[in-house]
């Protein structure tokens, strides 16, 4: 498994590379891109990471703070071809998951706000649509559609400031930036495929 995330725009890309199993007739790795909507303050500027020095950059460090898994429902699948519109990032980070590239149909509404092109986004088939679809954990022929789960964690990333105080000679308290706060956190994405074939893993879950 490799993970990207790639933040820029009010976007952020997850990458993940799953090896094939040769068994089961997979040959050569899966790629998949889940592409959400960035929010403020959900992961520190870029510019307050660069002022702030790490101090022993090559240790092996363990998150501060776990905060709790999200469950996405990825129910939209984006063009790839178009994808440069939302991100310029996604040409290439998701070139490998040219047709497994997926969001929300929430982050694809306020997009279309900010004047994205809405024409790079598909609506997915739901269970709506598809009344016998299933979860791909639950679903005995390989050939048949259903809703794929695919988890991933990541183990640290700088999630906060930290803000220590000082005192001058006059005895006035005032706060400054010295520090950065990790954070671990999990996501659960759900999404459709076309055939159970694309989410063997889902059998192990």
């Amino acid at each position: 498994l490799t993970l990207f995330i790639y933040l820029c725009q009010e976007v952020k890309i997850f990458r993940a590379l799953i090896l094939g199993e040769l068994e089961r007739g997979q040959s050569q790795f899966q790629a998949l891109c889940f592409v959400t909507r960035l929010h403020r303050n959900e992961i520190i500027p870029s510019e307050s990471m660069a002022k702030l020095r790490q101090k022993n950059p090559r240790t092996v460090r363990q998150a501060e703070e776990v905060r709790g898994l999200e469950h996405l429902s990825m129910d939209v699948a984006v063009n790839f071809s178009k994808g440069a519109q939302l991100s310029s990032h996604i040409h290439n980070v998701c070139a490998e998951a040219k047709e497994a590239i997926y969001t929300r149909e929430e982050d694809v509404k306020f997009w279309l706000e900010k004047g994205v092109d809405g024409s790079m986004f598909e609506v997915l088939p739901q269970t709506s649509d598809l009344p016998d679809l299933q979860r791909c954990k639950l679903c005995a022929d390989r050939w048949k559609p259903c809703i794929c789960s695919y988890s991933l964690s990541i183990e640290w990333y700088p999630c906060m400031l930290k803000y220590c105080k000082s005192r001058d000679a006059g005895g006035k308290v005032s706060s400054y930036k010295c520090g950065i706060r990790s954070c671990q956190k999990g996501y659960t994405f759900d999404y459709y495929v076309p055939q159970k074939q694309l989410c063997l893993w889902d059998e192990e879950t």
